[in-house]
């Protein structure tokens, strides 16, 4: 039973929930400590010691009843003395050596070919499982090795010798090998169903980390409508990880040099003995971030992305202003600070989204309200695809942000080679910005705004 736990917590970790070996030894306490017997307390015990959230909860609660079912628990814990039982009263009850089992089988046939012919379900289930430990079925991870795995399942178990006994039987006994056929048949139906659970159960983490891999790469512009809440789940899974990695404090800072002079001084009541040091350190400016969003028609499918990267900032950086646009603009920090990213995104698109795009007066509406807000400490940052549809792009006063701010980052949904073309003022743009990076993807998207906040770290 504690190989069958340590597979648990492995398959468990794939689902989703944090196993640390502390929790998993506790968890193991807990086991030891109400016994197997009941299974709803063995699952209660398993949820109390392992979740720590409502959705680790439900996710291994789910693993739980995948994992356990078509395993008892209290059986796999005295699986030794169940089939040393067994094999005794087989031995007192089987026929002597040379007559046919049940009148029927054949004594020279294999060990498998007997047991699919007896119906022996107990031992078919301990020769599956012995299988999947002798091939490490545990280790399966991608649905393509399903079959790998299935095939040498079933050749640890005997295959050969098996396909070699119903040969025999076609010719001598065609109603006996009739019967095996079907028994063979069943047992591969019963291999796939083993290798599939353990696929479900081993192989989910992998799986995920294959999908993401997939859409962090694909262009949000182009994402099919069924990705779509994927591809949010994905964004909140990298707004997370910016948060995780960014907002907490850090608790070493880099020292710099020793300060001698501060250093005596602060020693000098033990005559100078450098008890107490002092160090120089480097001044850092307190970040702010001015933040500019295209909401319009033109990148509405990329304008909730964007919207979600933003309502992350104002989790990492203490000073951030938000604005978004598309024929006009407006301040929208203080609907990323006080809703749920979701409303939060609802309610803008609803204010100034799905218009039709007008950098230039957008700027000037900037220009008018906000300017104050830009100072050398600022780094602008604007998201959108500089589609001015052919009205004055005010490229003046970006360049007017751009001599008053700190740095200018523009962060373009669409790649290198369409700028230009067409309505796109991306040229005249590019020119009073610091950096411009093309943020087509997920992943660049990350790339992109983790590089600007850890620039202020």
């Amino acid at each position: 039973m504690q190989e069958n736990l340590h597979r648990f917590f492995r398959a468990a970790r794939g689902a989703g929930v944090h196993v640390s070996p502390a929790e998993s030894i506790d968890a193991m306490r807990a086991v030891a400590s109400v016994g197997l017997a009941d299974r709803t307390v063995l699952r209660d015990s398993l949820l109390l010691t392992l979740a720590k959230s409502e959705d680790e909860k439900k996710a291994l609660g789910a693993c739980f009843d995948l994992f356990f079912a078509h395993v008892d628990p209290a059986q796999a814990e005295a699986n030794d003395e169940t089939q040393q039982d067994a094999a005794s009263n087989e031995a007192q009850s089987a026929p002597p050596s040379g007559e046919p089992i049940g009148g029927e089988a054949d004594a020279e046939l294999g060990a498998l070919a007997q047991m699919l012919l007896a119906q022996n379900t107990a031992d078919i289930s301990a020769a599956i499982a012995n299988a999947s430990s002798a091939v490490g079925l545990s280790e399966i991870r991608y649905f393509t090795q399903r079959g790998l795995f299935s095939s040498r399942m079933l050749e640890t178990m005997g295959i050969q010798r098996l396909r070699d006994d119903l040969d025999r039987l076609t010719e001598t006994n065609p109603a006996l090998a009739e019967r095996l056929q079907a028994g063979l048949d069943g047992l591969r139906d019963t291999v796939r169903d083993a290798v599939a659970q353990a696929l479900a159960l081993y192989g989910r983490e992998e799986t995920e980390n294959l999908r993401h891999e997939i859409l962090r790469n694909a262009q949000l512009s182009r994402i099919e409508p069924r990705q779509v809440a994927e591809m949010r789940a994905l964004i909140r899974q990298i707004a997370r990880r910016l948060r995780e990695r960014y907002a907490k404090p850090r608790k070493r800072q880099r020292r710099g040099h020793l300060d001698v002079r501060r250093t005596l001084r602060r020693n000098a009541a033990w005559g100078s003995v450098p008890f107490l040091t002092a160090w120089k350190r480097r001044h850092r400016d307190r970040p702010k971030i001015v933040a500019l969003c295209d909401v319009s028609g033109s990148v509405a499918r990329v304008s909730d992305f964007f919207l979600l990267l933003i309502h992350s900032l104002h989790d990492v950086v203490s000073d951030v202003r938000s604005f978004a646009f598309s024929g006009h603009l407006i301040e929208v920090s203080e609907i990323l600070e006080q809703k749920p990213a979701e409303e939060a995104m609802a309610e803008i698109m609803h204010k100034v989204g799905f218009g039709s795009s007008d950098y230039g007066s957008s700027l000037v509406d900037f220009e008018k309200q906000f300017m104050a807000s830009v100072t050398p400490q600022t780094t602008v940052i604007v998201l959108g695809d500089a589609r001015s549809n052919k009205l004055d792009p005010r490229a003046d006063i970006l360049k007017a942000i751009s001599e008053r701010a700190k740095r200018v980052v523009w962060l373009n949904p669409e790649g290198r080679m369409t700028w230009g073309w067409g309505d796109s003022e991306m040229p005249r743009y590019q020119t009073f910005c610091n950096v411009v990076r093309p943020c087509a993807t997920a992943q660049q998207l990350e790339r992109a705004v983790s590089d600007i906040v850890s620039a202020y770290q």
